[in-house]
């Protein structure tokens, strides 16, 4: 079948599959990547947008032999003065974060202002409803796209605003204006010479035995380089982030443990001949009955899950005398709280690039990764192939999103073992429904709270008891409930304490880092035992709230002393918000607390490298992962505050030959700890500037580095510093308002940062936490059935939608940290941390029906 069509002006003829989709002959016959896959044909992310005549299409539902005669346009084939003023206005107003989404988007936009050059906020909304955007909340969106419209409108060409890139600045997102339209490359874009592709098998069943797995029908099909499984793994069969416990691939005569573990995997040609190997690879399962509760899993004499039983951990925190200060309490709070399973829900799903790398006469393995941490990537490859380190080199590509989803190892070990078998490039792509199987979750959790206050509003003492699902394989799941226990509290003092915290496996796939990191969930809890007390003993819920809030001299419920210099912002939060919230009929307030750097015992350690490779171009080399939410932009900005010089001539690189080690890009770390160790290496490059000129300093590298080892794990003291869980807090409060229906009218958010490093980018990260926050609350779920994901679809993850979202102010507060640079603190979780149980506080005000589980959805029942 013979199409003609033009695609972006251009004449093109097409003969071959008419059912293919357009995005595919897009991105995989034309070689135009700028149109994103994220929901792998699904038809609902909107990441494929192009243009078809006179309407805005999802280019993965339209098929080829629909586009005859048809004009087809990427933003590749708009004119270039358009390019220019879409990216130029994204990037003005903050409209990007990742990016992965903002193609598509522009394409929407420019389908609108085609029709119509002067659309209201709503026109806009309702444009981009197709579109979800994960990192933005879509308000600095909307604001780009009104932007572009005028810029059109007045026929004006512009040049971006001046910036010194200095601390304080609203520096434009570093290469921002190519990743508007999509012209930066994300891995899934990679293409290589000789480039084959892999594809996974996956467990049919939550818990089964394989008695047999026959590869032989893969292994005939043309085109099908090798199929391998458990037993041609080179090194390691098991990975982890903190417990070995996951394998790469379960071996025949094993029991699988989730829907997500992987039995094999093919090297193909094309993407679409791996698929079809794995679909013919014939696995016989003895299904077994598996645990999908946490009750279930800790009955007495039950199936152990692994080898060292079904509980992974438990934390228990025991301070002063609970018993007592509840037994003479005026007040007492009780409740069961129920939190959910969530989907990141990321726009690009995994997917990694690599190749046999000879180049120092060994057979090394080259990486294009897109997790969260390329240092701990380059661990768990070289464990999986059986390399020493410096035969294992990691490349970090700046990814489309990752909210905690991509710090355990998916399919990079399963690329790297393929490609180093083989001696072949070899990528492996998860498609929607694979990607959501696999990668761990944020954890549901049950937690029973028990919060007292004596007769003046004062909280006495807190008893909880929290359980979390952490699925088949540990993840950092210990550690999440850990920090539950840590937070539980919330952002009060509390100095009597009992909580006990417990991660337990079952069948379910597996839930580690998500951001929030448990406290989401128990701040969900604790937020409403206070709104409880006030109910009880007739307290204004602001006054309760200033009365308990933690500062300087008080102690958290750790045991944390607040001290002089640890930037303790809450209370200047909740005086930014004390006028709206007192106005305001029904009206939600929850406060916030999350910890920046990971703590709890553990070093937060950083390292970074300056080179001077030309007068006119500094390269700055460190671990941390960009992912949408800035620590490039950030790097850039303290190398400008430190040396004075144009951000334009910096370069910023993350690969593992630098030598730059961290950790995992998580705890809300990335901007305190880049920067220190940029400060570290500045200081190094100004004493050289007192000696010698900048052109005499081209060639030479500047290590920098930063290191916090004086943590205490959780309930105990460490000699010389007490109890000091963490380095450095962050502190929020929000208030939910609700129209005279109960409808969400608008959400207000003071967040302290301690110090504002770049206030657009400050803004973007809030407003896109509320609307995962709002999501959490309200709709977003990803439930299991016996095991199984009830459903895989993207569209039915419950995240809410442009025309959807509420109107949102941020409110910016500084109460600088001794230990950050400048005074920053993280800011990538805290803002999400009050939301859902602002939500859940305003809408008892207006029903007087108090919320117990997530998501509240729209007819909520109590929970017994």
């Amino acid at each position: 079948m013979k199409m003609n069509f033009y695609l972006n002006g251009k004449e093109v003829t097409y003969n071959d599959d008419p059912n293919l989709s357009l995005l595919k002959y897009l991105r995989n016959v034309a070689g135009i990547k700028t149109p994103k896959d994220g929901c792998s044909g699904q038809g609902v992310c909107g990441a494929c947008t192009v243009q078809m005549d006179e309407k805005a299409i999802l280019s993965c539902r339209m098929t080829m032999k629909k586009v005859e005669g048809k004009h087809i346009y990427t933003t590749d084939g708009l004119e270039e003065e358009i390019q220019d003023i879409f990216s130029k206005a994204f990037v003005q107003k903050g409209g990007i974060q990742c990016g992965f989404c903002t193609p598509g988007i522009v394409m929407s936009a420019r389908v609108l202002l085609l029709k119509n050059p002067d659309p209201s906020e709503n026109e806009i909304k309702k444009a981009i409803h197709k579109n979800i955007c994960r990192c933005t909340g879509y308000k600095k969106i909307i604001e780009s796209i009104q932007y572009a419209a005028k810029l059109l409108r007045e026929k004006k060409v512009i040049s971006l605003e001046e910036c010194e890139g200095r601390v304080g600045d609203s520096l434009p997102k570093y290469e921002a204006m190519d990743t508007v339209l999509g012209k930066r490359a994300f891995v899934c874009d990679l293409v290589r010479l000789n480039m084959h592709f892999g594809a996974l098998k996956f467990s049919e069943h939550p818990r089964a035995k394989i008695l047999n797995i026959n590869i032989a029908d893969a292994e005939k099909m043309k085109g099908v380089v090798a199929v391998y499984t458990a037993k041609d793994i080179p090194g390691e069969r098991y990975t982890g982030l903190i417990k070995k416990d996951w394998p790469v691939m379960v071996r025949a005569g094993e029991e699988t443990r989730c829907v997500g573990d992987v039995v094999a995997g093919v090297v193909a040609i094309s993407e679409e001949i791996a698929r079809k190997a794995v679909s013919k690879i014939k696995v016989d399962y003895d299904v077994k009955e598996p645990l999908t509760t946490v009750d279930q899993s800790l009955r007495e004499n039950e199936y152990q899950i692994h080898p060292d039983g079904n509980l992974l951990s438990l934390t228990e925190l025991n301070i002063g005398d609970v018993d007592s200060a509840l037994s003479n309490s005026a007040y007492v709070s009780r409740g069961t709280y129920y939190t959910q399973r969530i989907e990141h829900a990321f726009l690009e799903t995994e997917s990694c690039l690599a190749l046999p790398d000879d180049e120092d006469g060994h057979d090394g393995i080259l990486v294009y990764s897109q997790g969260q941490g390329a240092y701990e990537d380059r661990k768990a490859i070289a464990k999986i192939l059986g390399f020493p380190l410096e035969r294992v080199r990691v490349i970090q590509v700046q990814n489309g999103g990752g909210f905690g989803g991509k710090e355990d190892l998916t399919v990079q070990g399963h690329a790297a073992f393929f490609a180093l078998l083989s001696q072949l490039p070899v990528k492996v792509t998860l498609s929607r429904e694979e990607s959501m199987r696999m990668h761990p979750k944020r954890h549901p959790m049950r937690m029973h709270y028990e919060l007292g206050c004596d007769e003046n509003g004062i909280i006495t003492g807190l008893r909880a008891k929290i359980d979390g699902d952490t699925g088949a394989y540990a993840s950092v799941g210990m550690k999440v409930l850990e920090r539950a226990a840590g937070h539980s509290g919330g952002a009060y003092v509390i100095l009597n304490s009992h909580v006990v915290a417990r991660a337990v496996y079952t069948n379910n796939v597996p839930c580690g880092a998500m951001r929030g990191f448990g406290v989401n969930q128990t701040a969900f809890a604790v937020e409403q035992c206070i709104d409880d007390l006030c109910e009880q003993g007739g307290f204004d819920r602001w006054e309760f709230r200033y009365n308990n809030a933690i500062r300087e001299g008080k102690k958290l419920i750790t045991g944390q002393l607040m001290e002089k210099g640890d930037g303790v912002g809450l209370r200047d939060t909740l005086l930014a918000l004390k006028d709206v919230f007192k106005k305001s009929k029904h009206a939600g307030i929850a406060c916030g607390i999350k910890n920046t750097g990971i703590g709890n015992g553990m070093p937060d350690t950083t390292k970074c490298k300056i080179k001077i490779e030309k007068p006119n171009r500094v390269i700055v080399y460190h671990g941390w992962s960009e992912m949408g939410q800035g620590v490039h932009t950030m790097a850039i900005q303290t190398v400008c505050q430190e040396l004075g010089i144009e951000p334009s001539v910096i370069e910023v690189n993350v690969d593992t030959l630098s030598e730059t080690v961290c950790g995992m890009t998580t705890s809300s770390r990335g901007t305190s700890l880049v920067g220190l160790a940029i400060i570290d290496a500045c200081k190094k490059i100004k004493g050289d500037l007192e000696k010698v000129t900048w052109e005499q300093m081209v060639g030479r590298e500047y290590p920098g580095e930063w290191i916090c080892d004086w943590t205490s794990e959780i309930g105990r003291e460490k000699k010389g510093y007490g109890h000091k869980t963490h380095f450095s807090y962050g502190y929020a409060t929000q208030v939910v308002t609700l129209d005279k229906k109960g409808k969400i009218e608008k959400i207000y958010a003071a967040h302290d940062a301690g110090k504002i490093m770049n206030p657009m980018l400050f803004e973007g990260q809030i407003e896109g936490a509320l609307h995962m926050g709002l999501g959490y609350a309200l709709t977003e779920n990803f439930p299991m059935k016996d095991g199984h994901p009830e459903y895989c679809n993207y569209g039915k993850l419950g995240i809410i939608r442009a025309k959807d979202m509420p109107d949102v102010e941020v409110i910016g507060i500084e109460a600088g940290d001794r230990y950050g640079p400048y005074g920053a603190k993280g800011v990538g979780e805290i803002g999400l941390v009050p939301t859902a149980a602002a939500v859940a506080c305003a809408l008892y005000q207006f029903d007087k029906k108090r919320r117990y589980s997530l998501p509240i959805g729209i007819n909520s029942k109590k929970k017994k």
